[in-house]
């Protein structure tokens, strides 16, 4: 990418978490983007047309009528399917078209890369990241798939920053393979797990990541897929158990927030659980890694608060407990159940899985994560599978999961229609927690049964 030509950018899909931030961060380093989605056809006043409106950038329909031959390329989310009309539209005009990762690892090459990358944690932990970065004054890119609540504002919707220096932060998704083809300076991997591709397959992308980046490597010591499989003498690693470069000590777990001592200096992270406590460990052991001081990173590592979906609390009191959370693979499912399962006694837990192939792929792993993480006073209820469109196979449902889930002992249902929630199960429960990933709508849910919580008399 030349950073100093100016460049005309069409976005098809430009609403998806990963699409928005690199729009936005082109649209704020003066280039004319464009762009559409099946999701602003739908909803005319969705809130990110105005952010989008803010920032220069020109919204279309998606029926191909938005291209046309002053695009210099058109970048086209993995969710668009090939026969949509904007497809046709590029080809037909012979623009070049490029998939969002392959876009985002041309930008990659003009910058000195850090890549978070793992099957969990890497919103958080890119986000954090940025977060530390830009408060330390060191000016950083970042391009990333959740929105940083503290970046957020009227006009940005919070999962990037365009600033003046040459370090640009990612977050670098296996799911689509062309994490291989980043060159990054420093790499971070969190860990290791089933998601989209089995464990091996995405260990082998892994370590070509590794293999790519030319300086630091942050790896999860006390993950024994990372440590089986990658791990090498020339990695820096983290924990909270076993011997690493940097072991968190002195770890206090409280209800919302997290205390804890690395190489002697005292920290607090304002979120809560090991996961966040292992996302905000691998930050600064980078950070150390690069010459800042732990005094600084100690001093702002306090007021970070959090990506949004990611742990939102609606309600928390003694009224009730409601939370809104991305978790959607078995990891992130019971590292989330593993947090709130302290907090209170009785949970109903609401999930809406992702897609019918991920559901498939992880169906035996998400009834096992259940049936260990759910106690004999919670229960479950599953939505229908969330499909953004496509042609994958539906031979599978959330009947599927419900009836393995039922079989390990566990109380579990499916729930078709969401407003059937409030006639089964509220307001026998006070406490919810509703996650599944990609639908914001969720969010939506989680404040609706928070304000039917305190409306009860």
């Amino acid at each position: 990418m030349n950073n100093n030509k100016k460049l005309k950018i069409f976005f098809s899909g430009i609403a998806g978490s990963g699409m928005s931030a690199i729009a936005g961060f082109m649209a704020d380093k003066g280039h004319a983007v464009a762009g559409s989605d099946r999701a602003f056809d739908i909803n005319p006043f969705h809130p990110l047309i105005k952010i989008f409106q803010s920032r220069g950038i020109t919204i279309a329909p998606q029926d191909g009528n938005g291209i046309d031959r002053s695009f210099d390329f058109a970048v086209f989310s993995t969710a668009v399917e090939p026969n949509q009309p904007e497809f046709g539209k590029a080809r037909a005009l012979k623009i070049p078209v490029k998939t969002r990762p392959e876009y985002l690892s041309e930008i990659t090459a003009s910058f000195k890369t850090i890549a978070v990358s793992g099957t969990s944690g890497k919103s958080t932990t890119s986000g954090i990241l940025a977060f530390l970065m830009n408060r330390l004054g060191l000016k950083p890119n970042f391009i990333g798939g959740g929105r940083v609540k503290q970046f957020k504002s009227p006009l940005t919707q919070g999962n990037y920053l365009a600033d003046n220096s040459d370090c640009l932060i990612i977050e670098a998704c296996e799911s689509d393979g062309t994490i291989v083809s980043y060159r990054p300076r420093h790499s971070i991997i969190l860990n290791l797990s089933l998601d989209h591709h089995t464990v091996d397959k995405t260990a082998e992308m892994f370590k070509t990541l590794i293999e790519n980046t030319s300086e630091k490597i942050i790896l999860n010591a006390d993950d024994k897929n990372l440590t089986d499989k990658l791990i090498s003498k020339d990695a820096i690693t983290f924990s909270l158990h076993n011997p690493s470069h940097y072991k968190a000590d002195d770890i206090v777990y409280r209800q919302l927030t997290t205390d804890f001592s690395l190489r002697g200096t005292k920290f607090s992270l304002s979120l809560p659980g090991k996961y966040n406590l292992y996302n905000a460990v691998s930050c600064i052991a980078l950070l150390l890694e690069i010459g800042i001081s732990p005094a600084a990173i100690t001093d702002v590592l306090r007021e970070f608060n959090g990506i949004e979906r990611r742990f939102d609390i609606y309600l928390n009191d003694s009224r009730g407990f409601v939370i809104d959370d991305y978790a959607h693979n078995p990891h992130k499912i019971s590292s989330l159940m593993e947090t709130v399962k302290k907090l209170r006694e009785r949970i109903c837990y609401i999930f809406q899985p992702h897609g019918f192939g991920p559901t498939r792929l992880m169906k035996n792993e998400y009834i096992e994560a259940f049936i260990k993480n759910l106690r004999n006073t919670d229960h479950l209820v599953l939505l229908p599978i969330f499909y953004a469109g496509g042609t994958a196979g539906r031979d599978i449902s959330s009947y599927d999961l419900a009836d393995g889930i039922k079989a390990g002992g566990k109380s579990a249902e499916v729930v078709e229609r969401r407003a059937d929630i409030f006639k089964t199960v509220f307001p026998e429960y006070r406490s919810y927690v509703i996650f599944g990933a990609r639908d914001e709508t969720l969010a939506g849910l989680a404040k609706e049964i928070a304000d039917a919580i305190l409306a009860l008399k």
